[in-house]
């Protein structure tokens, strides 16, 4: 991958560093999406009540929201890799726990709790690792594109392998997935070693001096960068739960509804693999404010009556935007925040967005039943168009600071 006016962006990536990472996070994601998908089968075969479901989905995010600060402190103390060798291995043992422990109630939001740590301090190493793995901002931003990419790779080989077991009945064969999922993640484990730790006195982890909480949210734009993070992240994730429920209110066929999301995923995909060469060509702000108002002028097209063709271009629209602006954020986030307190960060970072994906659905269901499915999409919109008013205001702010 080459541009004029600059070499191979491989010369500015530690292969033999960021490989592992790659491997690691495709597997990573597969063994969770096995893993929680599998979980509500399990609880819909124990016939719990939708409130213990909600109770278990919500504990993937309670526990990564309590440990973000310490897990991010830790690593900005140069252990990413004893971080992502960890979370590994937190990840293996809820898949063996969903595994041979008895299912109940109480099983399974105790391991869906620890299933979300190890994620969340996997993660969190992973984007520590990868900014070491660079040389320069161009191959931090290349690796974080593909990181993305990694990720997209691995949360889609999760549902297939369900979707490929169950067939046609209507709930998979949930201890094989679960014994599936236990392999995956040993799998990653495995895998996980292949992440070497930083030099002694070295890495990005290892700057000097601590950054309090306190001061690292007046740093200017990182909050702005946080929040921006989880509105895209959010907003992906409303494509994929209410665009059934807009199809049905609007009479468009289920096998439409899931060409869409297919389409969306793909153009989020492709736009991540051209991530680069679009920075160098737009600029890095100009490309963020961009990708964040064309899909926030999508989701006011999708919210409209309009004919199905239009919705196509509607989603390919999104998908570009929101896969290049929340690989983004990561970057912003990684740029504007002191560098002993990235790590803290992007811990953050990654709270928030967990956050959102469980408080803005709830708020969106409240919006449909009063409106339609039509007024989550503007909702989202005008939380787009805010949250570039916010990045685009720090980004003002740091440039008047010099």
């Amino acid at each position: 991958m080459k541009t004029r006016e600059h070499g191979s962006i491989l010369d500015e990536i530690d292969l033999r560093l960021f490989l592992p990472i790659v491997v690691n996070t495709v597997l990573l994601h597969a063994a969770v999406l096995l893993a929680r998908v599998d979980t509500t089968y399990r609880a819909i075969e124990l016939n719990l009540p939708v409130i213990w479901i909600g109770a278990i989905s919500a504990s993937f995010a309670l526990l990564p929201a309590i440990l973000a600060v310490p897990v991010g402190r830790f690593i900005d103390r140069g252990h990413d890799a004893l971080t992502t060798w960890t979370g590994s291995g937190l990840v293996l043992l809820a898949c063996a726990g969903f595994q041979f422990i008895p299912a109940s109630a109480v099983s399974l939001l105790l391991n869906t709790a620890v299933l979300g740590v190890g994620q969340l301090a996997c993660m969190a190493g992973h984007q520590m690792v990868s900014v070491r793995a660079s040389r320069g901002q161009r191959g931090r931003d290349a690796i974080f594109g593909y990181h993305m990419v990694a990720i997209a790779a691995g949360q889609g080989l999760g549902p297939f392998v369900i979707s490929w077991l169950a067939g046609s009945a209507a709930l998979p064969p949930t201890l094989l997935v679960y014994r599936i999922a236990t392999i995956v993640a040993l799998a990653c484990f495995v895998v996980s070693f292949g992440v070497t730790m930083a030099p002694k006195g070295g890495g990005a982890g290892r700057a000097q001096g601590s950054t309090r909480l306190a001061e690292l949210v007046r740093v200017k734009g990182l909050v702005a960068y946080i929040v921006a993070s989880l509105v895209t992240i959010t907003g992906l994730d409303i494509i994929v739960i209410y665009m059934p429920l807009l199809g049905a209110e609007r009479r468009i066929d289920a096998g439409t509804i899931g060409m869409l999301l297919a389409v969306r995923a793909a153009a989020s995909m492709l736009a991540r693999l051209v991530y680069v060469p679009l920075i160098d060509l737009l600029g890095r702000m100009p490309l963020t404010y961009a990708t964040m108002l064309a899909p926030a002028a999508s989701f006011l097209v999708i919210a409209l009556p309009i004919p199905v063709w239009l919705m196509y271009a509607a989603v390919i629209v999104a998908g570009t935007g929101l896969g290049v602006s929340a690989t983004l954020t990561i970057s912003g986030v990684v740029e504007v925040a002191p560098a002993n307190a990235r790590g803290i960060a992007l811990s953050l970072r990654l709270t928030g967005n967990r956050v959102g994906l469980v408080l803005f659905p709830f708020l969106g269901s409240v919006v449909a039943t009063a409106s339609g499915a039509g007024g989550v999409f503007i909702v989202v919109a005008a939380m787009l168009a805010g949250a570039t008013g916010g990045v685009w205001r720090g980004h003002q702010r740091r440039e008047q600071d010099g």
